[in-house]
């Protein structure tokens, strides 16, 4: 049933035009994670010129009374690691290479804990007091429970975000301005992180988004990413998962309990994927 959708959003996909978003001839036209006949009716409207064929910048979705919004991430093609002549990273930021992604959605903040609770009807944060602080405390394994859970609610398929997928977003996508952190060459434009006296976790959205409209990728808490750890080669590659199997997972942004360097959006980490600490937390991917 799906290869016929999709061969029928093929056929209507070459009536579009011109500016259209090429990633309708992936199938999702309307970003909401599926392949159905909601694609084909939003093609016809499309062709028909009933609607406007460039996507939305953003979605908004509700569960348990709890909104939050993902933003639509178009695809391409970028240089993700650090180059040789940045004297800040590690080995293990190197090489920079090409990687082209198909487009996606990104949460437009880190997974409050207001959306946690909504889901899964409990707080593990070490910082309460106040529900649009990122959540924290959880495994990369808690993670996969809270997306299991929040997929049975909405029907949808949310997700961690791959770490190509998170550093593209990181770096503006394809609005890129080429800044050191998300959004900014000035770190306390961006980011919540250790300042050399004291800083603390801080609701989400507090500081300025980068050029795609995305809060707290530098900084407020690290972030789980979908991929087991590994190290990077030289080749180009296109939608790339990280090795198939691995108990270490890749978690990226920095924190407020980090230095500003590890804000930087090259920076990489890893963690056993049992590992709970109130430095870590999660976005959502789409």
């Amino acid at each position: 049933m799906k290869k016929t959708l999709q061969s029928l959003i093929l056929l209507l996909a070459a009536l579009l035009p011109q500016t259209a978003s090429a990633d309708y001839l992936q199938g999702d036209v309307n970003y909401d994670g599926k392949v159905d006949i909601n694609d084909i009716t939003l093609l016809i409207d499309i062709v028909l010129g009933n609607i406007n064929p460039n996507p939305p910048a953003t979605q908004t979705f509700t569960v348990n009374g709890v909104t939050f919004t993902m933003v639509i991430v178009e695809g391409g093609t970028f240089m993700m690691g650090a180059s040789d002549d940045d004297t800040e990273a590690s080995d293990i930021e190197k090489p920079a290479h090409q990687v082209t992604l198909s487009s996606y959605c990104i949460g437009q903040t880190e997974v409050t804990q207001e959306l946690w609770q909504a889901v899964m009807g409990s707080n593990p944060s070490n910082s309460q007091g106040n529900l649009q602080h990122p959540v924290e405390q959880v495994s990369w394994e808690d993670c996969q429970m809270f997306v299991a859970e929040l997929n049975e609610l909405t029907g949808k398929t949310f997700r961690l975000p791959t770490e190509a997928e998170w550093e593209y977003a990181a770096r503006g996508g394809n609005k890129s301005l080429g800044y050191k952190y998300a959004g900014s060459n000035d770190i306390n434009e961006v980011a919540w992180y250790w300042d050399g006296t004291s800083t603390t976790i801080q609701p989400v959205a507090t500081k300025a988004p980068n050029e795609l409209g995305i809060f707290d990728m530098s900084g407020n808490v690290y972030e789980w990413c979908q991929d087991s750890w590994g190290s990077y080669t030289s080749g180009a590659q296109t939608n790339p998962t990280g090795p198939t199997s691995g108990s270490l997972r890749v978690d990226r942004g920095g924190s407020y309990g980090h230095d500003g360097g590890r804000c930087r959006v090259s920076h990489r980490n890893y963690y056993h994927q049992t590992l709970k600490d109130g430095h870590l937390g999660l976005r959502l991917a789409l």
